[in-house]
């Protein structure tokens, strides 16, 4: 689903010099843990049936209805469209820390690196925040233009930060950020006005720390036009043709996210406590 060959000095990894003078370059580490063992039992699962996992449109059943949840599974919708959920463990993060950890991470590129070493390419605002900003308002109406792998494909995405009422999640639920947020965006392409999908890490928090579970919402009826008017149309059409994605990348996405998140969960606290008391 790649939708561009990245130019310019973009790489994986930090270079010499990429981290001096950093304040948060201690808590740079490379080394990736093991998978969770409920990612590696959804691998080997494979995919689902197709109404286990609801349809972005119904993203507030999800956490609100008290039916039993289907987490750390995937599908493939005859038209394309892939579905894919998980969870992940955060001890000791708190989600006003994700809140703060999402307006703060693409300011520069060493700071995403940080998230996912192994995937992490490049970050950068398109529409930033005001001076003062903090929390949700830091993020949530910017997009982030990022250039990452999933699986061993190369792409550059445009994640635009959506109000979580936008997914029809009830306000009042996510009203205290130190108990419960919810990271809502929508997902395209960073050079060209196609968007392939959606997201939300739905975050609440828990005796230990937090529990984060993640939603994605790609490809065939996900996809869309970023314009409106007849180029708009068109737009939509050539998505539709195009973004037949393929199975493959359901499963690389589940390995990614539960990867980068796992990871954040890491130095997260440590990383909050030094720079996040109002400091960008």
């Amino acid at each position: 689903m790649s939708n561009t060959h990245l130019a310019g000095p973009r790489y994986l990894g930090m270079r010499p010099g990429d981290l001096d003078g950093k304040p948060y370059a201690r808590h740079w580490n490379p080394t990736l843990g093991p998978l969770p063992s409920h990612i590696h039992e959804a691998l080997l699962q494979g995919p689902i049936a197709g109404p286990l996992l609801p349809p972005w449109d119904e993203a507030p059943r999800i956490f609100e209805s008290g039916e039993p949840l289907v987490d750390n599974a995937y599908c493939v919708g005859p038209d394309g469209a892939q579905r894919i959920a998980l969870v992940t463990d955060m001890p000791g993060v708190s989600p006003n820390m994700i809140d703060w950890w999402f307006g703060w991470h693409s300011d520069e590129p060493q700071r995403y690196k940080l998230w996912n070493p192994h995937a992490h390419v490049h970050a950068e605002w398109r529409t930033r925040a005001g001076r003062g900003a903090a929390g949700r308002d830091r993020y949530v109406g910017q997009t982030s233009c990022v250039d990452e792998y999933v699986g061993s494909e190369l792409g550059s995405y445009a994640i635009q930060f959506r109000p979580p009422e936008e997914f029809g999640l009830d306000p009042r639920l996510l009203a205290d950020p130190a108990l419960a947020t919810a990271v809502c965006a929508r997902v395209g392409f960073a050079r060209a006005p196609i968007d392939i999908g959606y997201l939300m890490h739905y975050v609440t928090r828990t005796a230990t720390g937090s529990v984060m579970r993640s939603r994605f919402w790609l490809a065939g009826s996900n996809a869309g036009a970023r314009s409106g008017g007849p180029v708009g149309a068109l737009m939509v059409a050539a998505a539709k043709r195009v973004l037949k994605a393929p199975p493959a990348l359901s499963s690389a996405l589940l390995v990614h996210c539960s990867q980068e998140m796992s990871h954040l969960a890491i130095f997260l606290p440590a990383l909050y406590a030094e720079l996040g008391q109002g400091s960008s």
